[in-house]
């Protein structure tokens, strides 16, 4: 498979037609549980809410639904993805994948935690799979920061051996892990897209590939565009925010030359929603980060 397999995996929407022409657009589901005023959104809910406001799928964070991913059966996989396809929506992926879990560390100098963290990744990869989703993205920075005593080149052979199961199976799923570079002020280990690109190529495998961040990027020296340019055939997801950790459209981010250099490079994945203030509350944030970026695309 060439470098844009991954890619090409990532635009497919389970054979739904797309709402918007140029990317598919989506939407975490924590901006709708973790709402100020509550409101009761069930999954059936956040699904139909963001079809109805526009969003071709729904990124799921794991512990939303459930403790581990462990916990949640083949009916109730079945129960949430066709949830989703009766709303006229589909779960484009998920991340967060280690967030509110216990005893998994990908850079652990214990043998054991590491084993056990390898067997959860793989874990993952089948329930992203079973939902439909063609895409993992991990971030979790607190399962990934270098411990005392481990050195940065041994918590990269660590994270290496840890992840290449998983890549394995992702193959065999046929579904991408998106390693995420992330800021300074959240991890240590692995903080450019330039890191994450090193770090994935060495599986030389279609279904590891890393995912852009608008806010992660931020912190980079290099303007966002450019570091788009330089990943091109590396990346297969894309996280829509702004610096001010609200959404697209909500800060000083200007999207139109991001838009631009995506089109450039040829991205057809999908563009999705995350946020991290969830002041406005999620209605307000999924259609004015959706309105914004349907402009900045289209200009």
């Amino acid at each position: 498979m060439d470098a844009i397999a991954g890619q090409e995996i990532a635009s497919t929407v389970l054979g739904m037609p797309r709402k918007h022409p140029v990317v598919p657009f989506a939407i975490c589901n924590e901006i709708y549980t973790s709402d100020p005023a509550g409101g009761g959104w069930t999954s059936e809910r956040i699904f139909e809410h963001a079809a109805k406001t526009g969003y071709d799928a729904v990124e799921l964070a794991p512990f939303t639904v459930c403790r581990r991913v462990t916990d949640l059966g083949a009916v109730d996989r079945t129960r949430l993805r066709d949830a989703a396809q009766r709303a006229g929506i589909v779960i484009g992926g998920i991340h967060w994948l280690l967030a509110q879990t216990e005893g998994f560390y990908v850079t652990h100098p214990e043998a054991g935690v590491r084993d056990r963290t390898s067997r959860y990744l793989r874990d993952l990869v089948d329930f992203g799979a079973d939902l439909g989703g063609g895409i993992l993205v991990f971030g979790s920075p607190k399962q990934r920061s270098l411990l005392p005593g481990v050195p940065m080149a041994r918590a990269w052979e660590y994270a290496t051996e840890v992840f290449r199961d998983a890549v394995a199976r992702a193959e065999d799923r046929g579904v991408v892990i998106c390693f995420e570079p992330l800021a300074p002020s959240e991890t240590d280990f692995i903080n450019t897209a330039a890191e994450a690109r090193r770090f994935a190529a060495q599986f030389q495998s279609p279904s590891m590939r890393i995912i852009l961040d608008v806010k992660a990027m931020s912190s980079e020296p290099t303007p966002i565009p450019d570091i788009i340019r330089e990943s091109k055939g590396a990346f297969a997801h894309f996280h829509a925010n702004d610096a001010n950790l609200k959404g697209p459209g909500f800060g000083d981010v200007d999207y139109r030359p991001i838009a631009a250099a995506l089109r450039e490079v040829g991205y057809g994945g999908q563009v999705s929603v995350e946020v991290f203030r969830f002041d406005e509350g999620p209605d307000e944030i999924a259609r004015r980060s959706l309105d914004y970026l349907k402009a900045a695309f289209a200009d």
